[in-house]
């Protein structure tokens, strides 16, 4: 379990890392209107998503910090089987809250080519 905390951790840092450098590049069509109407019209949509997902990666945590707590005992086999599961559901709904903050957030407007939001 640590070699594969120890390897995501490095894959973010990486990301983190280069991700100013592409940062600048990343522009979608801004002809393309369809896109922006949609981000515009389900805004409401979006955040309550974003605040969902967000929602459920604390509760994943905390149900199975709190499973842990409550058994009192922690064996290495069931710590490697359940914590594969939950680094991967955590980060799959952390990634879900993450993209969908950048799309409703004023500075992924800019940088999808909509300029500034209505709402």
């Amino acid at each position: 379990m640590k070699k594969i905390m120890n390897k995501v951790n490095f894959a973010i840092v990486a990301m983190l890392v280069n991700l100013s450098a592409f940062a600048d590049d990343f522009k979608v069509n801004p002809n393309s209107d369809a896109l922006c109407k949609i981000i515009d019209q389900l805004h409401n949509v979006f955040t309550l998503l974003r605040t969902l997902a967000f929602v459920g990666a604390a509760f994943l945590i905390a149900e199975w910090a709190w499973g842990f707590i409550k058994g009192g005992e922690v064996k290495d086999g069931e710590l490697k089987k359940k914590g594969t599961g939950l680094l991967v559901g955590f980060g799959l709904l952390f990634a879900v809250g993450m993209l969908l903050s950048f799309v409703t957030s004023t500075f992924g407007q800019e940088k999808l080519g909509c300029g500034l939001p209505d709402w």
